[in-house]
């Protein structure tokens, strides 16, 4: 599919165009605490900025991204095999609290859930640890990152920030996708609706690296896969359902008792790469179960937990460390910088 194709334009029909989210240059000026040359910015701060553009602007008391979404609470229980590959307190021994986070994508905080740009949906996880202490997991619902390092990150973003609903074809946003083909499949492949945030799976695209009590070191990925199954709405469904079913749906399932999900540590061969996000490894490589996600409350003081939780991947513990990965503290940062405006 080339980015001249009519096929292609019809896929990124209506993605992401920056005038359905318009900012006053003085907004998007505001995110830095001082005014500084683009070039003098950081990396992060340039990704910052350019998410506050497509978001409309600073919205106080809500992400850049995944600014929609729904705290709920629960517990994991660590699979009886986990301790084989890490050391984690959360992993050995009985069930701990957890807090998870279901969003929509973007930073527009009343985007509907049928808006096909909505995607991919967020899923982050607070594991309560002894003394007080946590660890998180922040995952997306495609396997894959839309790209491999903090420098395409920002020129995707600035792709779609250039591109009008007049711009000729091939657009700023087009052409970039025109020319990475793991950032179209990752736009294709969230356009249909989900069934359910129940029913979604879940990666963790970083690879972070597992060590056991004997000191043995293994890379891995996250996925979350839903015990309920997968499932997307059919045209019929979509065209039915309500600006916020997503949230609705959660609550009503809540109501008739928990929500699980299946934990696993998707295990790297010799030669899988481990800091570029955006590649798969093979479906046949091993996946170890770490144990069970178990949901059964909406959290209370929901839009004050909304304001103050900063789920980060970052947010490590003894048995769990960093890869090579360099998109890891990125997103860190920018999360930093997204928490700084969010009261």
């Amino acid at each position: 599919m080339s980015a001249d194709d009519g096929t292609f334009r019809n896929c990124l029909s209506g993605f992401w165009v920056v005038p359905r989210w318009p900012l006053a240059a003085a907004v998007l000026l505001s995110v830095v605490s001082a005014p500084l040359a683009a070039q003098e910015k950081s990396l992060p701060q340039q990704i910052a900025d350019v998410l506050v553009q497509l978001g409309g602007g600073i919205h106080p008391g809500f992400r850049f991204m995944h600014a929609k979404g729904l705290v709920l609470t629960g517990t994991f229980t660590p699979a009886k095999g986990a301790v084989a590959i890490s050391r984690a307190a959360h992993l050995r021994g009985g069930a701990v609290p957890v807090t998870v986070r279901f969003s929509d994508g973007t930073g527009v905080p009343n985007i509907l859930d049928t808006d096909p740009n909505a995607g991919p949906r967020g899923m982050a996880i607070r594991f309560a640890l002894p003394g007080g202490a946590f660890t998180d997991i922040v995952a997306i619902s495609h396997n894959g990152f839309v790209v491999g390092t903090g420098e395409e990150f920002l020129a995707f973003l600035k792709a779609i920030a250039a591109t009008r609903p007049d711009s000729p074809h091939p657009s700023p946003v087009e052409a970039f996708l025109g020319s990475h083909p793991r950032a179209l499949k990752f736009v294709i492949d969230n356009r249909p609706l989900p069934a359910s945030f129940a029913k979604l799976a879940y990666f963790g695209n970083n690879a972070f690296v597992f060590v056991n009590a004997a000191g043995t070191q293994h890379a891995g990925r996250y996925q979350i896969i839903p015990v309920a199954g997968l499932a997307s709405l059919d045209s019929a469904s979509a065209a039915k359902a309500g600006p916020n079913y997503l949230f609705d749906d959660v609550r009503q399932r809540l109501a008739r008792g928990p929500v699980r999900f299946r934990l696993y540590a998707q295990l790297a061969n010799p030669g899988d790469p481990t800091k570029d996000g955006s590649v798969v490894w093979p479906a046949n490589r091993k996946r170890v179960p770490l144990g069970t996600i178990s949901l059964t409350t909406v959290a209370p003081n929901n839009d004050e937990l909304q304001r103050s939780l900063m789920f980060n991947p970052i947010f490590l513990t003894d048995g769990i460390q960093l890869s090579d990965d360099p998109i890891i503290p990125l997103r860190s940062a920018v999360y930093a910088l997204s928490v700084a405006h969010r009261r």
